[in-house]
């Protein structure tokens, strides 16, 4: 279980939580980013209403409406699809390219608007898109390199018009963005690491409390649940079935001459014994149905929404199947089965244990190596 491939599953596992972590509060922060997107346009349009062409910014709009649908759309298909269908490989890149999209419009945009001869309107302009920046690292900060592409694709058309205009106020300007780039680049890079270590540390926390919760629920010899989590599940599946008014029937068994295989080959051989027993009931048994070691070498098991016709059967073909089990020098393995079913005035999981223990132990007074239901 420690072993250097099953680390290595667990990492590989991990490291897929992690990511599907990350795409989850992508999509749930970044949902008011369109709408802040479009807004801060509007806002600069009409800041800038009586400076600029009037046919450049309707044309800016109307495609930075078209980008924003396609954003809501993906947005409102994610969210209506089922957790299944929400993975990083199928999401990953639609967000991309819808962000790339909407953040190369808005950068070109707000170059088409920027007023060659006014540098109030150029100084709104960079402040309104050093805004979006800064928008951008908080609603996109789970993925670093999205964050740093769309505020490129933003600040980089209008910065590096300025750096090629003739008056070094409009440089400064532009060098000023650069240098905050390159503050928001590294805050970014942090930022990012931090949230993927929160991930991981969380995930990791998640799966050793899952890996001790199994270890004690679970019997190191058979990899059954053991005498306490048999019947904590147990109670469980009792109150359903009486809930949903389903049949419910107990099986015990009982290993014949355990003693005598201790005795006589070592308690090793015994503990193999055990071992394939419980390799025997896990593959006899249905996944809704509950099996445990009471103890020792005695078994029980519960299947639910099972008549007590079709509960002697499995336990017959448990029987048969046990008699085909060799461990070393072992040669011949049997075990006693008694079967009872839930009757309708059965309130507690004691009785219907009792009455299934009580005919394990017929089986065993009629000669052992064989199913006896309860009367």
């Amino acid at each position: 279980m420690g072993g250097p491939g099953f680390r290595h599953d667990q990492e590989l596992f991990i490291a897929a939580q992690v990511r599907s972590d990350r795409l989850r509060q992508l999509f749930h922060q970044s949902v008011s980013a369109v709408f802040g997107s479009f807004l801060a346009a509007i806002m600069l349009c009409g800041l800038c209403w009586e400076r600029v062409d009037h046919r450049i910014m309707f044309g800016w709009i109307g495609l930075l409406s078209i980008s924003s649908l396609l954003r809501i759309l993906m947005f409102a298909t994610y969210f209506r699809s089922p957790d299944n269908e929400r993975t990083p490989q199928r999401w990953e890149r639609t967000y991309w390219v819808t962000l790339m999209l909407s953040a190369g419009i808005w950068g070109a945009g707000a170059l088409a608007i920027m007023p060659a001869n006014d540098l109030l309107a150029q100084a709104l302009v960079m402040l309104f898109a050093v805004g979006m920046s800064v928008s951008a690292v908080s609603c996109y900060s789970s993925y670093r390199y999205m964050t740093l592409a769309s505020i490129g694709l933003v600040l980089l058309p209008c910065t590096t018009w300025l750096l090629f205009q003739p008056s070094a106020l409009q440089v400064g300007m532009a060098f000023a963005v650069l240098v905050f780039a390159s503050f928001v680049a590294s805050a970014t890079r942090k930022l990012s690491e931090a949230l993927e270590t929160a991930f991981r540390l969380t995930r990791e926390m998640e799966q050793a409390h899952h890996i001790s919760t199994h270890a004690a629920q679970t019997d190191e010899l058979t990899g059954l649940k053991n005498r306490r989590a048999f019947f904590e599940r147990a109670q469980l599946l009792l109150n359903d079935c009486q809930k949903k008014r389903l049949p419910l029937c107990a099986v015990m068994l009982d290993m014949d001459h355990f003693k005598h295989i201790n005795d006589t080959y070592g308690h090793q051989v015994g503990d193999q014994v055990l071992r394939q027993m419980g390799v025997v009931i896990s593959t006899c048994f249905r996944d809704t149905d509950v099996c445990g070691r009471m103890g020792g070498e005695e078994f029980a098991i519960l299947l639910p929404d099972t008549s007590i016709e079709v509960a002697l059967e499995i336990a017959e073909q448990l029987i048969r199947s046990i008699s085909g089990v060799m461990s070393g020098p072992v040669h011949r393995i049997s075990a006693s089965v008694g079967v009872a079913a839930m009757e309708m005035h059965d309130n507690d999981l004691q009785s219907l244990m009792n009455n299934a223990d009580k005919a394990l132990y017929r089986a065993k007074a009629r000669g052992r190596n064989q199913v006896v239901v309860s009367e």
